[in-house]
């Protein structure tokens, strides 16, 4: 458990031994932290969980005995509710363990660091990276640092009469009256585990485009819309330069990206643009370059959701799309992996919904009713999809 004077325990999972030294090494640059113990493999990376009872815990992708995914899995079945950063390569088969481990649950990832000149810049490299997102998630220790269990299933379709469902909690008054032409969303931390409740639940019939930026690498961004596309009811798919902004669509931003929205999107001419401009809110892609461009195209018709994430990447793009009249949703602190994004908004006073994950769905529904009636939506909202 954490001690009295705040220092955050940290168990390391790694049948490395030269990975262990390293993190054992990143985790001593910060007088804040402190290595609890260390584990060779998934097994004793458990007994250790229930013996420290640690703060954090970083945990390897690749192990024997258990891997990470499945030791991942077993800490859900036993309630092990410690926030977990993977440590993945920078491999196809490393980048897809980690995104399924996201998605069920962990709270964020580092890459290991390869080709570095000496192991102090291996430790740097890799301290640059890691504190600051080990430091972000001990400041929701008092909150729930992980998306429950029960909100990683796929969320059923729902009616009319549910779009309401989680409207008591509202934020900033000054309700948008322009009806939204497109969703665009940005996350970061937990986020793999936050689109995978979101996204599926909205129905194949859905009338507008969804753009999504997640802060990660190429690899990555591309192994993420291909499980996302397995699982949602609307098409999944990685943006790429030229795309057309097209009613059935999700676009996920492409790592080391920005994805710009460019044309008259209003007149159904909106085109994707990517490119390598300099980092904003270092981050490429970034939120707000998604943001500020989809108000170019579609002026006060965009719906902005901003749900769990490190940093304030998206504060300027929703100051643009609320100041065109556009609206703005963002996830509650309690279901946040971390309340940075979307807490940067709602204290902003921009956020006219400030929600728990499993209802933003239904608000981003209940935001269409004015375009389409009772009856259109309610055979929209029929499966018709198979989602595994």
């Amino acid at each position: 458990m954490a001690k009295a004077d705040g220092t955050i325990r940290i168990l390391i999972v790694d049948d490395s031994a030269v990975m262990r030294s390293l993190l054992r090494a990143v985790v001593m640059t910060d007088a804040r932290m402190e290595v609890a113990g260390t584990a060779i493999h998934g097994e004793a990376g458990l007994r250790a969980m229930e013996l420290l009872k640690p703060d954090l815990v970083l945990l390897d992708v690749e192990m024997p005995v258990m891997d990470g995914l499945s030791t991942l899995r077993a800490m859900r079945e036993r309630g092990l509710r410690v926030p977990v950063i993977m440590c993945s390569t920078l491999t196809q088969r490393g980048a897809q363990v980690t995104i399924e481990a996201l998605a069920t649950g962990a709270a964020d990832y580092v890459a290991k660091p390869s080709g570095q000149p000496s192991r102090e810049a291996a430790v740097e490299l890799l301290a640059h990276d890691l504190v600051p997102k080990i430091l972000a998630l001990a400041m929701q220790r008092t909150t729930p640092t992980s998306i429950p269990r029960a909100m990683t299933n796929v969320l059923p379709r729902m009616t009319h009469a549910q779009f309401a469902v989680g409207m008591q909690e509202s934020g900033a008054s000054g309700e948008s009256r322009i009806s939204p032409r497109v969703v665009v969303m940005g996350v970061s931390t937990g986020g793999p585990a936050a689109l995978d409740v979101v996204l599926p639940a909205l129905p194949q019939d859905f009338p507008l485009p969804v753009l999504v930026v997640q802060h990660m690498p190429e690899l990555f961004t591309k192994l993420l819309a291909e499980r996302l596309d397995g699982r949602c009811a609307l098409r999944v798919c990685e943006a790429e330069d030229g795309m057309a902004v097209e009613t059935g669509w999700v676009y996920v931003a492409k790592g080391n990206w920005h994805m710009e929205v460019r044309g008259e999107g209003l007149r159904g001419h909106a085109m994707l643009r990517l490119t390598q401009a300099a980092v904003e809110n270092h981050c490429r892609p970034a939120v707000d370059v998604l943001f500020r461009t989809a108000v170019v195209s579609y002026g006060g018709a965009v719906l902005g959701v901003v749900l769990t994430g490190m940093g304030a990447d998206g504060l300027a793009g929703c100051r643009e799309i609320r100041a065109r009249g556009g609206a703005v949703i963002v996830q509650d602190q309690a279901t946040s992996a971390v309340w940075g994004m979307p807490g940067a908004v709602a204290q902003a006073g921009l956020a006219q919904r400030i929600l728990p994950l499993s209802a933003i769905a239904s608000e981003i529904a209940h935001r269409l009713q004015r375009q389409v009636g009772e009856e259109q939506w309610n055979e929209a909202l029929r499966p018709q999809r198979v989602v595994v």
